[in-house]
């Protein structure tokens, strides 16, 4: 297999493994609805920047650090289960911003959008909770295993391997949040608002699972 066709396969099963919803593709739609495509955008980046260091680990055979991660698990699901209830719960209880006015006082003008400082606490915020789930390198594995060419295994193909899965993960983010940013302007105040509180609900029942995992 040629380095372009290994790329393109890799980004291919990234793309697989970022599109289904779980519990970070609402959050990336919840942050892309209350904070603008900037911080959608930023939880994608953080989503895909965990799993790349995650493939990282495996490709490059990392042993000690991903016994260590896995050794660790209860404890990971644990961390992971309590920051989605908190951030559940925190959907679920926070007010929503009033709805700015256009020039004629019809609550149609500029949606909210978040800062520099903002988008880096929502990419922080996705990276560690993407890195609390150790068993991502056990998947890795697997996949480098299936991916990378019998006897030809270098750090060039892990590499090519790793960015591949990043640019079909980051690729699926993009479109995630470009979908919702168009629907973001025609949805009105109290369907946002209706949204927010699935999402958030759904945050909080992800993040019970978690824990039950952990306990």
């Amino acid at each position: 297999m040629s380095t372009a066709s290994l790329f393109f396969t890799a980004a291919g099963v990234g793309l697989a493994i970022a599109a289904p919803v779980g519990p970070m593709g609402m959050l990336c739609i919840r942050r892309t609805l209350s904070g603008g495509p900037r911080a959608g955008l930023a939880i994608g980046l953080g989503i895909a920047s965990g799993d790349a260091a995650y493939g990282l680990i495996a490709a490059l055979g990392l042993v000690g650090i991903s016994q260590f991660m896995l050794a660790y698990d209860r404890p990971l699901h644990l961390l992971a289960g309590l920051f989605l209830l908190y951030l559940g719960v925190r959907a679920l209880l926070q007010k929503p911003p009033a709805e700015p006015a256009d020039g004629n006082g019809n609550g149609n003008g500029k949606l909210a959008q978040i800062g520099r400082a903002g988008a880096l606490r929502a990419y922080a915020s996705a990276l560690l909770l993407t890195l609390t789930n150790p068993q991502t390198v056990i998947m890795f594995a697997a996949l480098f295993t299936t991916l990378a060419p019998r006897g030809a295994f270098s750090p060039a193909i892990a590499l090519t391997t790793v960015g591949g899965v990043f640019a079909g993960s980051i690729a699926w983010w993009c479109c995630l949040v470009s979908a919702v940013s168009l629907a973001r302007h025609a949805i009105g105040s109290r369907l946002r608002v209706a949204i927010d509180r699935v999402v958030g609900f759904t945050l909080a029942a992800f993040g019970v699972v978690e824990i039950r995992r952990a306990l």
